[in-house]
């Protein structure tokens, strides 16, 4: 028998058991089971040993901004969704201080600004300019717990949500932008305050934000419960 039959034998039973294996194991209702849960795992512990909490995303040159009619909306609201009367962004969790703010509130935090590209999972990106709030200055004025390893962030945008590891959350360029293109926020793209950030895909952004909570375990999100990849990095 030459060397190359037992070769290939090989590469067709691994090829056949990993097709039985996705075949009893691939179920998209229960997208952390089974093999798709495997390669959620594995992806997760792949992205997180290449984060770093140093690096950042490239500042764009100012003649790359995206037109603002160009930069796609989103929302899973039937309609745009719109600040219920006397909003308020509720900060709870593992914090020694829970707070409400108002936006007013939140502008007198330290202000970050940066102009970073936008990567949507869809295949497309954009570039805009974001101002706001650091997570991690946020983190600090509540008195975050360090034990909190993951930050959840919920919308009045029908109930949409995701959960963040905590390093992601509380990296340099995670901001709470309440201003895009040196203008207040607009309803169209989450306004009066949305996520952004330089380290993650666009669905992990969540919009329309109400609650912000520092936890001990992940939550899952609206994406994510439905099999989309959880830590999402770019």
């Amino acid at each position: 028998m030459s060397e190359a039959g037992p070769r290939i034998l090989t590469r067709r039973r691994v090829l056949l058991g990993a097709a039985a294996l996705a075949t009893s194991a691939c179920d998209s209702s229960r997208p952390r089971e089974g093999f798709l849960g495997a390669m959620e795992r594995f992806n997760q512990r792949a992205q997180t040993a290449l984060f770093s909490p140093t690096r950042l995303a490239p500042e764009e040159p100012v003649e790359q901004l995206t037109p603002p009619r160009d930069f796609p909306h989103y929302f899973i609201s039937d309609t745009v969704p719109l600040a219920p009367a006397g909003w308020r962004l509720e900060v709870g969790g593992l914090v020694s201080q829970p707070r409400s703010f108002s936006l007013e509130e939140l502008q007198r935090l330290p202000r970050t600004d940066y102009r970073i590209r936008h990567h949507c999972v869809e295949g497309w990106s954009a570039v805009a300019s974001w101002h706001g709030v650091r997570v991690s200055d946020l983190a600090r004025a509540v008195g975050a717990d360090p034990r909190a390893g993951f930050v959840e962030f919920r919308s009045f945008d029908s109930g949409y949500y995701s959960s963040w590891d905590a390093p992601g959350a509380l990296h340099a360029q995670t901001i709470l932008a309440y201003g895009m293109n040196g203008q207040p926020l607009e309803p169209g793209h989450g306004a009066p305050l949305r996520l952004y950030s330089g380290v993650k895909l666009g669905y992990k952004m969540v919009k329309y934000l109400t609650t912000v909570r520092f936890l001990p375990a992940a939550s899952g999100g609206y994406w994510e419960d439905r099999g989309y990849e959880w830590f999402a990095g770019v």
